[in-house]
């Protein structure tokens, strides 16, 4: 079955016409030309702030022009992960969707319904002839995933909408109304190299098969961080000699894969001590990450290694880095309140970085975190710079729009919807600066795995999510 046969189809067809661009963070000037195309050859008015984020602007449905504007805000970027058997090149080709029962997903990479169904609908939204709906400006941002670079960049005075609808919520039951502020923390350090000793042996050493998944949504999980995992065999593994690291890859993915180069004086002695490592880890993880591989294989014998007190000094700096939740908020229970993810590693050649995502829904909370990661970094004499700090979005529990849209929810499915925060980041709080007084909501179509491989939609969550949005805009 193909994507396009799909029901609502005016929005699984937008989505596979998103997904045909390619559409990295940083690298989006082709998906913003296609949406500012797409706007020009509906008649609708089109602009372009100094960043490049797009807005499309839609007159009200008859009998609808004195309505309140309402901004339909989404972003066009997609985060990048594909699996390692995956062949893929995410800057030349587009999305390779599959549909399996219920659910859609995509061939070894990331899907992108992390922002693109939210996208979708607001195209299917501006494309509509006989919708009724206020007048609508669509706001497309750019750089979500690397930062926020679009909604912290995005031009003033453009948007004269009082409500925002963000489209990237992930649970089709739920309203959320705040989220986490984040900050990157980067690490790089220079250590000194020496010639590998004479009578050593080449060994490399893979972990993959780990769910990974979004660092925000996921954190609380308990899954597998490849980076933490990789270190702790290193160190357990006594006698090696470190000449190469690799981990993860994005900044707001849980890693999946890591690889490590090593010498060791003895193939026997090295296997017996791994081997026991390896099977304390499978054990651990063989309920959460039932796909988790370790594996070795005899490789050629690097020329340079680390000092090995420089390589000490790494291992033990990289076990005592803080990863995972750090706090549950107090206040609002079952939610993550500040958390740390370890989330790439990279070592060659006498150099060593390390970047790092925190997450806080307290910015006090948020700089606590970054402390406590950074603070065995410090000790270690590491250069540390921060980057893509973004503020948290304060939860209105009294927002006019919220209380219409729970009642029209409980009148639509006879049931309540989950009304919370989240520790991902949204958009909103940004945004909500550069325009202040707006109301916000944000929901969405359950997707599952965001930020992985694993990434998939669900159909008929596209359909109820499609008669809410429809519902809620005829309303307001």
């Amino acid at each position: 079955m193909s994507v396009r046969s799909l029901q609502p189809s005016i929005v699984w067809n937008h989505f596979a016409d998103l997904n045909a661009v390619p559409r990295p963070s940083k690298k989006e000037e082709r998906v913003a030309q296609f949406m500012a195309d797409f706007g020009k050859k509906l008649g609708l008015e089109v602009l372009r702030d100094d960043f490049g984020n797009v807005i499309i602007k839609k007159p009200a449905s008859k009998g609808r022009e004195k309505n309140p504007t309402i901004i339909m805000q989404a972003h066009l970027d997609m985060v990048h992960q594909k699996n390692d058997d995956t062949q893929f090149d995410f800057e030349k080709q587009g999305i390779e969707m599959i549909v399996a029962g219920d659910w859609v997903r995509a061939k070894g990479t990331t899907l992108g319904a992390d922002n693109g169904l939210g996208v979708a609908a607001i195209m299917a939204v501006l494309s509509s002839k006989d919708l009724v709906h206020p007048p609508v400006e669509a706001l497309f941002t750019l750089d979500e995933e690397a930062g926020m670079g679009g909604a912290k960049n995005l031009g003033k005075g453009l948007l004269k909408g009082k409500i925002l609808l963000n489209l990237d919520t992930e649970e089709d039951h739920v309203f959320t109304i705040g989220c986490a502020g984040g900050l990157d923390t980067l690490v790089d350090w220079d250590y000194k190299q020496e010639s590998c000793p004479d009578g050593y042996s080449g060994v490399k050493i893979v972990i993959n098969g780990l769910k990974g998944g979004h660092s925000g949504m996921d954190i609380h999980t308990g899954r597998g961080n490849a980076n933490k995992l990789m270190n702790r065999l290193l160190m357990a593994a006594k006698g090696i000699r470190l000449a190469g690291l690799e981990g993860g890859s994005v900044r707001n993915a849980i890693p999946r894969e890591s690889q490590a180069t090593i010498a060791v004086k003895s193939i026997g002695s090295f296997q017996r001590a791994f081997k026991a490592i390896q099977i304390a880890i499978l054990g651990e993880y063989s309920g959460i990450e039932p796909g988790l591989q370790i594996q070795i294989s005899e490789v050629l014998c690097p020329t340079m290694v680390m000092r090995r007190s420089d390589q000490s000094k790494l291992l033990s700096a990289i076990r005592a880095a803080h990863n995972g939740v750090f706090r549950m908020s107090p206040d609002v229970p079952g939610l993550v309140e500040a958390s740390s993810n370890l989330a790439r590693i990279e070592l060659l050649d006498g150099h060593f970085f390390g970047g790092t995502l925190q997450r806080s829904s307290v910015e006090s909370s948020k700089a606590d975190v970054a402390a406590a990661f950074r603070a065995p970094f410090d000790l270690l004499g590491a250069k540390i710079s921060t980057a893509n700090g973004y503020p948290g979005w304060k939860p209105n529990p009294k927002s006019k729009v919220l209380q219409k849209m729970i009642a029209l929810y409980e009148k639509t499915f006879n049931e309540k919807p989950h009304v919370e925060a989240c520790h991902a980041g949204l958009e909103c709080g940004i945004i909500g600066e550069a325009y202040p007084g707006l109301d916000m909501v944000s929901f969405g179509p359950t997707i599952r795995n965001a930020h992985s491989p694993d990434e998939c939609a669900s159909v008929s969550s596209c359909q109820k999510f499609w008669s809410f949005l429809l519902a809620v805009l005829a309303s307001l």
